[in-house]
């Protein structure tokens, strides 16, 4: 719940401090005091937009702080954890904080650390929920009277269920589509069939090409290799001169004569019997090579004819050689899909049944639950309709079967509120009905008896009780206070009535010197209270009749109606 307000140099607010308390408070002041102020701070620190006239003329800033107990707040809390904005320090407590420049710029902080308005938006729907004059226009929404049939009657995990099998029902009707055209399917694995034909006549791994590579290069030189081999081996075993071999047996022999007189030489003598070696093996390796070549045109057509056939493949399909293997392997992983595409569908099909099945004894149940609901909505909206001042009117939920065969994310039927707001009419949808201040009542009725049925701790109403009074305002404060005691209410009033009923009143005052407007915020209790009916309840002359009568008005609003 809210524990604390703080304002700064907002509109013609200087500077506000506020301590709330558990119950239900009242916040009333004379036309014009700035009432609503406090309901727009609120509004503010949960997301709303800001504008330049929110920031008190001659500052160039506005600031707006709040404090919350998540004691009661669990669903807050989840939502600070979830997405790391806790804090760790004090993890019952939620701190809100938004500064509005002059210009209309802001920024908003969740416990000290920068947070974006969507992020205010929805931690605010989990710590606060505000009726204004106009939230009743909200009721005229068949959606929205959906919603607040399964909140009341606690329906939401059940609805979650519905939606979420709906979901998957569509997801799989949503692949089995992706599966079900044939001709598109048979056209695809025949010209999968072809390029797998054309891929399986090669040898695609990169070790093949590598080695067709090599051949090709060497067939395609040689002649230039056989003719060099010729030569190098002639320059090794020359028949026209001294043989390299035999010239370093004469040049190892010379040494090895010097070498008894100077080891020097005989270290060269060792180094040139070395060389004679490896020539030797140089010279058996080149000849191996040379017998190895086979000058074969017929055999380098086939090695240009393969690779000309790889290039074309590879231009075909936009692959470099070397990755013609793994797109092999791709395309026919992709025909084994293919081709199990019917046992594909099969299995999709019975899924897809499986969760209609599904979705469909969720749905009945809920729409069992529904019909439950709308009965003892009507009963608790007809009688709270009698209470201000409808005698005799009647309040319905209808269901209806919605049109769709397939499942939808909403269940099987759709709400329409229907009123009937005197003895001896048919009820007629509630967004039809013509009078503005019937509509507020019935409204309101709805809202009582739907209040206080989710988890949001904190409630505010900004004089959602105009247009009422007399007996029928008191039975509004009497309803406002027994929600009180099941969550915070925040009520800004112009209705003594309702103000009596309240377990903590608030006055907002506006004081002007001429040249500046100051709005302030302070607490009532005792005399000081019974003042503010007083002026609620007979204007500006307040006579010892009126006192007396507003001291009677809290003494009665003092009684709490649920005890």
């Amino acid at each position: 719940m809210l524990r604390h307000l703080h304002l700064q140099s907002f509109a013609v607010v200087d500077a506000a401090g506020l301590a709330l308390d558990a119950g239900m408070t009242a916040i009333s002041g004379e036309t014009g005091a700035g009432k609503s102020l406090l309901v727009d701070a609120l509004l503010l620190l949960t997301g709303a937009r800001s504008e330049a006239q929110m920031v008190r003329h001659g500052a160039q800033r506005a600031e707006i702080a709040a404090e919350f107990d998540l004691t009661d707040a669990p669903a807050a809390a989840d939502w600070l954890r979830d997405n790391d904005l806790d804090d760790p320090d004090e993890p019952g407590v939620c701190r809100l904080r938004r500064t509005i420049r002059a210009d209309g710029g802001s920024r908003a902080f969740i416990n000290g650390r920068a947070a974006s308005l969507s992020q205010l938006t929805e931690l605010g729907e989990r710590l606060v929920e505000i009726h204004g004059q106009h939230e009743h226009q909200a009721l005229l929404s068949r959606p929205a009277q959906m919603d607040l049939l399964d909140a009341f009657g606690g329906h939401l995990p059940l609805v979650a269920q519905v939606r979420r099998l709906a979901v998957d029902w569509r997801d799989l009707a949503r692949q089995i589509a992706a599966h079900g055209d044939p001709a598109a399917v048979a056209e695809r694995c025949a010209w999968l069939e072809r390029e797998l034909t054309r891929l399986d006549r090669h040898a695609l791994a990169p070790a093949d090409i590598d080695a067709l590579l090599a051949s090709h290069h060497r067939q395609t030189h040689a002649a230039q290799l056989l003719e060099g081999s010729a030569q190098l081996l002639a320059r090794l075993n020359a028949d026209d001169g001294p043989a390299i071999e035999a010239a370093l047996a004469q040049v190892r022999g010379d040494l090895a004569r010097l070498g008894e007189h100077d080891p020097a030489y005989a270290q060269a003598g060792e180094l040139v019997e070395a060389a004679a070696i490896q020539l030797a093996e140089a010279s058996a390796l080149i000849e191996r090579a040379r017998d190895g070549i086979d000058l074969d045109p017929e055999r380098l057509r086939e090695l240009e004819a393969e690779l000309s056939a790889l290039h074309e493949l590879s231009r075909r399909h936009k692959t470099p050689l070397e990755g013609l293997a793994a797109l092999r392997d791709e395309l026919a992983g992709e025909r084994e899909r293919l081709r199990d595409a019917d046992g594909v569908a099969g299995r999709l099909l019975a899924q897809r049944d499986t969760a209609a099945a599904a979705w469909r004894a969720a749905a009945a149940s809920l729409a069992s639950a529904r019909t439950q609901t709308a009965t003892r909505l009507a009963t608790q909206v007809s009688g709270l309709m009698g209470e201000l001042g409808m005698a005799g009117g009647r309040f319905a939920v209808e269901l209806a079967a919605t049109a769709s065969g397939e499942p939808t994310p909403t269940g099987t039927e759709q709400a329409e509120f229907l009123v009937a707001a005197n003895p001896g009419q048919p009820p007629r949808p509630l967004r039809k009905v013509a009078s503005g201040g019937e509509l507020s009542r019935i409204a309101l009725a709805i809202e009582v008896a739907a209040l206080g049925h989710d988890a949001v701790p904190t409630m505010v109403f900004d004089e959602v009780d105009t247009g009422i009074g007399g007996a029928i305002a008191e039975v509004v404060g009497r309803k406002l206070r027994t929600l009180g005691a099941r969550a915070q209410v925040l009520c800004v009033t112009h209705l003594p009535q309702v103000a009596a009923q309240a377990h903590h009143h608030l006055r907002v005052s506006k004081d002007s010197d001429g040249h500046t407007t100051r709005s302030a915020v302070v607490a009532l209790d005792g005399q000081a209270r019974m003042e503010e009916i007083a002026r609620m309840l007979g204007g500006i002359d307040i006579t010892a009749e009126t006192r007396a009568h507003a001291g009677k008005m809290l003494e009665t609003g003092s009684r709490d109606v649920e005890g």
